[in-house]
């Protein structure tokens, strides 16, 4: 019953801003809410207006495209939304992770959400029930997130041979990401390398940097990156400081190595957001998110910086090269 409620609910609100939009004979709104920066998420953003293209959607005749960022700013990013809602009513909210997701559900009662990064565990029961069945408000895409982890050690000990420890830069303002920091701690240790966590408790670059340079003080050789808004939104200080330290990344997305980082591996974002796309477009469509499967995106792709191997005195092996989608020379 409580369930029926809310899909309900949903429609009618569907329903309510379709008439609006029909009133004011203006295409409905497609809210993107960053939380990282307009650098970091401008790759995804583009592919996703790639993907309406090819959806058969034109911005202005069929929608409005609306991008806010919040620069890792959670107060921010909860008054561009309440702001917005204000203004205009929004059809379709997009996030590009669960927490943006979140953030955007306790400032909008009925507003259907496509989000990125979603993942069948790891504290996101809030947003979903169940991969083949959403049940509420939220679907999306999910990217796997942590259960990569082993496979980035794996590179990353390929690059740098005689690896002995690591470092492990996450998020710590959610419990979700804690929890992805410690995975990949926890991974890192049983292949044979010793770990530290190197916190991020706001987008602080001053705070970033001290992190960075007491891990590297204790013994960090590399860096290992956990994808988050924050390590988005810093990703430009977080590779300069590395590269200073002379230590190599591994991380999730690849603007850490198009910004001087070693390497990449994850899912491709371009995949990921052509993909979002699909789902706003039949939310547009009337279609409830209760019943659109979260999808799972079976394409990684490993960028690697050839250019900052050589300045880190790293040669990479030919296997590697090999292995690499793109190598940024």
């Amino acid at each position: 019953m409580i369930r029926r409620r809310e899909l309900l609910s949903v429609l009618a609100g569907a329903a309510s801003a379709a008439t609006l939009h029909a009133q004011e004979g203006s295409p409905p709104v497609v809210f993107f809410m960053s939380l990282a920066t307009r650098e970091a998420d401008a790759g995804i953003v583009a592919a996703l207006l790639e993907g309406m293209r090819e959806q058969g959607l034109i911005e202005r005749r069929d929608f409005t495209f609306v991008w806010r960022q919040a620069g890792g700013n959670f107060k921010l990013a909860e008054s561009m939304i309440a702001e917005q809602m204000a203004q205009r009513p929004v059809a379709v909210f997009v996030a590009p992770g669960p927490a943006a997701a979140r953030l955007i559900l306790r400032h909008s009662a009925k507003v259907p959400i496509v989000s990125a990064g979603l993942h069948p565990r790891g504290g996101q029961t809030d947003l979903f029930d169940s991969l083949a069945r959403p049940g509420g408000r939220v679907t999306g895409v999910s990217n796997f997130g942590e259960e990569l982890a082993g496979k980035r050690v794996q590179l990353l000990r390929e690059a740098r041979p005689n690896l002995r420890k690591v470092g492990v830069l996450h998020n710590t303002s959610e419990p979700a990401f804690q929890r992805w920091g410690e995975e990949t701690e926890v991974v890192a240790r049983s292949q044979g390398l010793a770990a530290l966590r190197v916190g991020l408790a706001s987008p602080s670059v001053a705070a970033m940097q001290h992190g960075l340079r007491q891990a590297h003080a204790q013994g960090v050789e590399a860096v290992i990156v956990v994808r988050d808004f924050l390590t988005a939104a810093l990703h430009r200080h977080v590779s300069a400081i590395c590269l200073e330290r002379g230590l190599p990344i591994m991380a999730e997305e690849r603007i850490y190595p198009e910004a001087g980082a070693l390497m990449s591996y994850g899912a491709s974002e371009r995949e990921q957001f052509r993909g979002v796309a699909t789902y706003v477009h039949r939310l547009l469509k009337g279609a409830s998110p209760a019943g659109l499967p979260i999808e799972q995106v079976a394409r990684f792709e490993l960028v690697l910086n050839l250019k900052t191997a050589r300045a880190l005195g790293l040669k990479p092996a030919q296997s590697l090269l090999l292995a690499a989608d793109e190598v940024i020379e």
